[in-house]
Formats: C-alpha cells, sequence, structure tokens
C-alpha cells in the first residue's frame, strides 16, 4: 500500500504543477450500507455478488484516482483502486494487480480517420452497466453484470465514424475477466463491440466473447453474447432493454455446450432535476452452473427486481436508497438457514472530482 500512496502522491503532483497541459487527474469514491432483511448473521452477500457485496456494515464500494493523458496521436490512462469491489473481483489475480482499475495506452494509426489501437487494462466492452455506480442507474449491479466480465487486459483496435453514429472495435485478450491469463493457458480470447446510436435518444450495441478460460490440458470453449438497447422516450423517461446469452462446451473438443441467459429491464424516470427513480426486473438461468455455481437441482434460476430513488446533492455529489428482492427456485440464500428469496436495502453515497 506504501508503494501505491507513493504513485498516487506523484500523479497528483504532477497534475497540480501542469499548466494547460494534456494530463487530467480524477477520482470518485462511493460509500455504502447494506441491510439483509432475511441474513443478518453474516457480513457478506450472496457469493455470486461482486459489488456492493457486504452487509451489515459501513463500506466503500470502489475508490480511485485516474491520470489520462491524451495529446496528438497518443492517450494513456492510469487508474489505481481500492474497495470491496476491488476485493472480490480480482481476488484471482496476483496481489500486484489487484488495486489495478485501468493501465492502459494508446496510438491513433490513422492521420483522416478516428483509428486507434489500444494495449493494456481496460473496463469490459460488455454491457451496459460499469464498476462506477454513478454511470448506473441502478444502485446495485445487476446479476448479468456481475457475472460477465467488468474489467479485461489485451490488445483492441476501434473505430469511431466521422459522424460519431458508429463505433467498432476487435480485441484480442488474455481471458475473461482476467490481467493475467490463466496458468497453462495459451488460447487467446477474442471479442468484439459494434454500437450504433442514430441520434440523442437511441444506442445499440453487441458485444460479444470467445475464448477459454481454463488449461489448455482440460480448454472449454466459451461462446457469449450481449446486447442492449438504451432509449431516451421522451425528456423524463429512458428505458434499457439488454441480454445475455452464453454457451460453453460440456467437455473438451464436445460439440454439446451447457448454455445460459439472463434479460433485463430497466426504467428510470426523472422526477425533477435533482431526483431520479429506476425500477429494474431481471432473470437469470444457468441451470448447468457453469457461470454460477449453487449445487441445486435447479442451478441457478433466479428472478430479482429492485426500486431506487437518486438524489443529486450537488452535480459530483450523488445519494442513493434502493430495495431488491431476489427469488430463486432453490434454496441458495443464507447457508446457515437456507432460503429461497433474499432481500435487502442499500444507500450509497458518491462523490466525483
Amino acid at each position: 500500500m506504501k508503494k501505491i500512496a507513493f504513485i498516487l502522491c506523484s500523479i497528483i503532483a504532477i497534475g497540480a504543477h501542469a499548466q494547460t497541459n494534456p494530463l487530467k487527474i480524477t477520482g470518485y469514491v462511493e460509500s455504502y450500507y447494506n441491510v439483509n432483511l432475511r441474513n443478518v448473521n453474516s457480513n457478506s452477500q450472496a457469493n455470486f455478488i461482486y459489488s456492493f457485496n457486504r452487509q451489515n456494515e459501513l463500506n466503500i464500494n470502489l475508490g480511485f484516482i485516474k491520470a489520462n493523458y491524451e495529446k496528438n496521436n497518443v492517450r494513456a490512462n492510469l487508474a489505481l483502486m481500492t474497495g470491496t469491489y476491488a476485493q472480490a473481483n480480482l481476488a484471482g489475480e496476483p496481489s500486484g494487480l489487484r488495486n489495478i482499475y485501468e493501465a492502459n495506452t494508446g496510438v491513433k494509426i490513422s492521420k483522416n480517420k478516428n483509428l486507434w489501437i489500444d494495449a493494456g487494462v481496460f473496463a469490459s466492452h460488455i454491457g451496459f452497466e460499469s464498476a462506477v455506480g454513478k454511470d448506473c442507474w441502478s444502485l446495485t449491479r445487476s446479476i448479468l453484470a456481475d457475472n460477465s466480465p467488468y474489467y479485461e487486459a489485451g490488445v483492441k483496435v476501434s473505430y469511431t465514424s466521422d459522424n460519431e453514429k458508429w463505433f467498432l472495435s476487435g480485441l484480442l485478450l488474455n481471458g475473461w475477466q482476467r490481467i493475467q491469463r490463466p496458468n497453462k493457458n495459451s488460447t487467446p480470447a477474442l471479442g468484439h463491440q459494434l454500437t450504433f446510436k442514430p441520434n440523442s435518444k437511441i444506442t445499440l450495441n453487441s458485444s460479444s466473447f470467445v475464448g477459454s478460460d481454463m488449461p489448455d490440458s482440460t480448454r472449454l470453449m466459451r461462446y457469449f453474447h450481449n446486447f442492449y438497447g438504451q432509449f431516451q422516450v421522451n425528456n423524463r423517461l429512458g428505458l434499457i432493454v439488454g441480454l445475455d446469452v452464453g454457451a460453453q462446451q460440456k467437455q473438451k473438443s464436445s460439440a454439446t455446450y451447457n448454455t445460459w441467459y439472463a434479460p433485463i429491464l430497466i426504467a428510470q424516470y426523472a422526477a425533477t432535476a435533482k431526483i431520479n427513480v429506476a425500477a429494474r426486473a431481471e432473470y437469470y438461468s444457468d441451470k448447468n452452473q457453469v457461470i454460477i455455481a449453487t449445487n441445486t437441482q435447479n442451478g441457478f434460476d433466479v428472478y430479482g427486481y429492485s426500486l431506487n430513488v437518486d438524489y443529486k446533492i450537488q452535480d459530483n455529489v450523488l445519494w442513493r436508497v434502493e430495495c431488491r428482492n431476489l427469488k430463486s427456485k432453490d434454496q441458495i440464500f443464507n447457508s446457515d438457514n437456507p432460503q429461497n428469496q433474499n432481500t435487502f436495502l442499500t444507500t450509497s453515497l458518491a462523490i466525483s472530482f
């Protein structure tokens, strides 16, 4: 931690002494408190929840400070983080990499077109939800967001059309939410992202992942696709419709697959200039337990509903309250007293600078 503190102080010092230079320093901190109405004995949420995953205690979900550099045809990002999000999502990485939120460099490879090649650690190209709470309509992350990559490492080539309506990228990755590739895995993973914004009110996105997250000796190929549409119906009402679909080989070199899927719908309503209300309905089906292991008869088969209210205290300060209920076919919640439902209240305070 001393090394991290030294790096952060150095970044801040450089930014503070810079005069109209291309280096920008930003930061973000989000604290939260969870109250689980059906499980009061544990301080941990269910094992498939990776954001806001502590309960009955005040904690930090995500805090980071970020340096962004962009000049002429080069760019770079470095962000170091802390919080329960980092502890949960990067637990499988080597200790020296667990505090990296972003670390990447890029070069523009066309004089006349917005065409870039970037390499390093990035936020995931999959999904409409990120680790940064203020950028998401709901306080907590959906099941599909928590169980698909938040981050990735590799190389990507990206293109934005002149009218900015189209964005296309191709990616060569180290794996499924991996900075360091699994030991004895020589299989590169591939991905794509295609985004179309015909106007300011509509966004359509298609993202994919193809690869294996296992050693070569037990390689199981995974094929995954995420699609979502975001629609601003009017000045107050917005909708997001999303679908994850995945398939993974049952055995090495097999022609049969285990599948999972997850649809989601979120509606956000701007009640006033400072107050937003969002409702979410979601379903996640992974009966063969490819992504989420339950060791139960029906596997992971969960419906979820949530309602949150956001109050913008200032332009950079957001207070949120959410009630969420998850219901399963099997009793997968609370190992001490198994139940098929989980209901909890969450509040958070996010500050960006």
